[in-house]
C-alpha cells in the first residue's frame, strides 16, 4: 500500500512518510473493525438461548456501529492518500481478530466479542504515538472516538459474563 503519486500532490502538513506509516496503522484498524463487524453480525444471526432477545438487539446495535465505524477509518486513510484495503483476503492479513469457525454458545459468543472489542482497542490505542508525533490532530480524534466506543462495549460485554 503506497500513497497515491497520480494529481495534485497532498500538502497537508504531515510528511509523505509519516502519512504512509499512519494510514498502515489505520488499516489494521480497519480489518480489525470489519473482521469484528463480521463477527457480531454473525452471532446476531445465529444466537440461541435464554438471552437470545437481549443478545440478538444488543450485537444488532453493536454492529450497526461498527459498519458506521468502517467507512469513518476507511475515509481518513484516504484522505491520508493511500489507498483503503477491501478484501478479506487483506483484512485476514492485517486483522488480529481470528475467525470462530462453528456457531459458539451464547456465552462464548459474549467472551469472544469482550476479546474482539479489547483487540480493536489496542490496535487503535498502538496508532496513537504516530499520530501525536506528526500533530495529526484528525486521526486522533478519530482514535479516541473508536477507543471510548469499544471499551465501553468490551465493558458492557464483560458485565453479562458476571456470576
Amino acid at each position: 500500500m503506497q500513497a497515491q503519486a497520480k494529481g495534485l500532490p497532498i500538502d497537508i502538513g504531515i510528511p509523505e512518510d509519516s502519512r504512509q506509516e499512519i494510514a498502515e496503522g489505520l488499516s489494521r484498524l480497519l480489518a480489525d473493525t470489519y473482521s469484528l463487524y463480521l463477527k457480531t453480525h454473525n452471532f446476531h444471526w445465529n444466537v440461541t438461548g435464554p438471552m437470545f432477545q437481549t443478545l440478538h438487539l444488543m450485537f444488532e446495535t453493536q454492529y450497526n456501529e461498527l459498519a458506521l465505524a468502517v467507512d469513518l477509518i476507511a475515509e481518513r486513510i484516504r484522505a491520508l492518500g493511500v489507498p483503503a484495503p477491501g478484501t478479506y483476503t487483506d483484512f485476514a492479513k492485517l486483522s488480529s481478530i481470528p475467525e470462530t469457525p462453528g456457531v459458539p454458545k451464547a456465552k462464548e459468543m459474549i467472551r469472544l466479542l469482550v476479546e474482539g472489542q479489547e483487540s480493536v482497542a489496542r490496535t487503535a490505542r498502538s496508532i496513537f504515538p504516530l499520530a501525536e508525533k506528526v500533530n495529526d490532530e484528525p486521526t486522533a480524534d478519530l482514535l479516541t472516538q473508536r477507543l471510548q466506543v469499544h471499551e465501553k462495549t468490551a465493558w458492557m460485554l464483560r458485565s453479562l459474563l458476571e456470576e
